[in-house]
């Protein structure tokens, strides 16, 4: 199976199944993945919603999950058998800023709006998680991560 990484402000999806991997701190990533036609893709956005200013890029979970789905759709799944697993958001720096936990919510906020049930999730704490999505079957396998040094 061919493998990929999947780096921040990114999204990835096509036919053919692949291994993607990606390592998340206070960064979300949504996986989706059509049970009917076993067709999966995943997102890795670093800030919840997009401004305005600059481009619409994935970077923003808003774009990075309406993009995601919308290019699942033209590979042939359908919304209303695509379910989600969501992984991140982390508060790897102890911010009093939130970021991770505004990223997870515009995940869950988002997902419920599209009809796309969370599946399954690991989300929030203080340790950054590494995930391996095999877009073919669905499954992802996570494990924690730390800094180097801890």
């Amino acid at each position: 199976m061919p493998k990929y990484y999947l780096y921040p402000s990114t999204l990835f999806a096509q036919r053919e199944g692949h291994m993607v991997t990606t390592v998340l701190g206070s960064c979300v990533a949504v996986c989706l993945f059509d049970e009917t036609k076993r067709l999966g893709g995943i997102n890795h956005y670093m800030l919840p919603f997009w401004n305005g200013n600059e481009l619409a890029s994935p970077k923003y979970g808003n774009i990075a999950i309406e993009n995601l789905v919308k290019k699942l759709e033209k590979l042939g799944a359908s919304r209303s058998t695509m379910v989600a697993k969501v992984f991140g958001g982390a508060n790897q720096l102890n911010h009093t800023v939130g970021v991770g936990q505004r990223n997870i919510k515009v995940a869950q906020e988002m997902l419920e709006e599209l009809n796309i049930k969370i599946v399954a999730k690991s989300v929030g704490g203080e340790k950054g998680r590494k995930i391996n999505f095999n877009t073919s079957t669905g499954e992802v396998f996570m494990k924690y991560v730390t800094r180097q040094g801890e």
